[in-house]
């Protein structure tokens, strides 16, 4: 290794194996709310599922609000959810683990909301894809917001993966559940304002060169700014022993004496 590259000062960063094991959980609660969708989807066809999907402007469809989002129309549809709950979940998880868990009953029922009050009358919504919306906004507008270097590498990663739904909250397609989107959008950018402080940032890592320009900075202000100590001005001149004073001795001119 080069001793000459700056290295690294002040705190150290938080251990690797932890945010291995930061990441590992978030996946794993991911993981455990997809089987739980792949269940109750299994079970759809054996039950009446349609009061528990969100009615819009009715208030016996307001009970959707809690079940909605455990239910699907396909295979396809509950496909499409579980891949972006895997990859979402994962990221806002193991970066913001507690903003996650205090953001999504927001979500959930922001969600909900949103198809209830701008859905179709007659309509049935279900389908987790609110919330998968929700997780979006609330990674990129923490990114912005903070600003740190793992706030935005997971904006950018979410940006990167999901993208197209700053598109899907407005209407585009037939039969999709856009109100839904809009609602869990305006959830995820509500908890994101709310929760932001909730994870403390990581620490930044400060190099020896930093330090080097602060003090030549320093420096410079005082010298700028404040006269120097007694202690730096230079001495330019020194008493020599005994002879401290000089008298020069002078004449009396004679009287009538003229000058040359």
């Amino acid at each position: 290794m080069n001793a000459n590259l700056p290295q690294p000062t002040g705190t150290p960063p938080v251990p690797s194996r932890n945010d291995r094991g930061g990441v590992l959980r978030a996946f794993n609660l991911s993981l455990a709310f997809v089987l739980l969708l792949v269940a109750v989807y299994t079970a759809q066809g054996h039950v009446d599922w349609r009061p528990w999907a969100v009615a819009p402007l009715d208030k016996a469809g307001l009970l959707g609000i809690l079940g909605a989002p455990l239910l699907h129309g396909s295979i396809q549809h509950l496909g499409a959810n579980a891949a972006a709950l895997l990859i979402l979940g994962t990221l806002a998880g193991s970066v913001y683990p507690k903003a996650t868990v205090r953001a999504l009953p927001l979500l959930w029922v922001g969600s909900g909301l949103g198809a209830w009050l701008l859905g179709d009358l007659g309509s049935r919504h279900l389908g987790a894809s609110g919330i998968t919306h929700g997780l979006m906004f609330l990674v990129f507008v923490l990114g912005l917001l903070r600003r740190d270097r793992p706030a935005i590498a997971a904006g950018l990663i979410a940006f990167l993966f999901y993208g197209s739904m700053l598109l899907t909250i407005l209407p585009h397609e037939p039969g999709v559940s856009w109100q839904s989107h809009m609602g869990g959008a305006f959830a995820g950018i509500i908890s994101a304002l709310l929760f932001r402080l909730s994870d403390p940032m990581a620490p930044r890592k400060r190099y020896s060169w930093e330090d080097e320009e602060e003090d030549d900075i320093d420096t410079a202000r005082d010298a700028d700014l404040e006269p120097p100590s007694p202690t730096r001005v230079p001495v330019l001149w020194q008493p020599r022993e005994g002879r401290d004073f000089v008298v020069l001795p002078f004449r009396r001119r004679d009287e009538g004496s003229s000058l040359d």
